[in-house]
């Protein structure tokens, strides 16, 4: 007798991932834009629950942008999400305001500059998930 691992995420259904990929077939995006959407049907979605069958690289390729890093705000309007962009960069400045003249306070001035990185780090990671979400699940909500 086999048991079922409890700890396992659980599975998709074939006919679900199969119309999903006929949804990302029929996009009028580049090809790279649906293999990384393939890619984030292959990781579970938008909440990534099977990141980890992905190989390394197909999961770098699913949670960073580089041109999210770059531009943040930007690139988002770019493609057609402002009202990520707006929520997104709101949260990011209503974190780093206070930390950042919190850390300039205790001296830690060079450890205050840095948190931009963070703020493009936030983009970074977002930019493939919402732009799947909004192209393939329309979803182009506040948050």
């Amino acid at each position: 007798m086999s048991q079922a691992n409890v700890y396992a995420p659980p599975q998709a259904e074939l006919s679900n991932r199969q119309n999903e990929t006929q949804v990302i077939d029929a996009l009028t995006v580049s090809d790279g834009w649906k293999r990384t959407f393939h890619l984030l049907v292959k990781a579970g979605g938008p909440r990534l629950p099977n990141l980890q069958a992905l190989s390394g690289g197909e999961r770098f390729k699913v949670s960073f942008n580089i041109l999210g890093f770059l531009f943040g705000p930007f690139y988002y309007l770019a493609k057609g999400m402002w009202k990520k962009a707006l929520s997104l960069f709101a949260a990011c400045l209503a974190v780093l305001i206070p930390l950042s003249l919190t850390l300039e306070y205790f001296g830690l001035d060079a450890l205050a500059n840095a948190l931009g990185y963070g703020a493009a780090a936030v983009f970074a990671v977002r930019a493939n998930i919402d732009y799947y979400k909004k192209a393939c699940l329309d979803d182009n909500g506040w948050w």
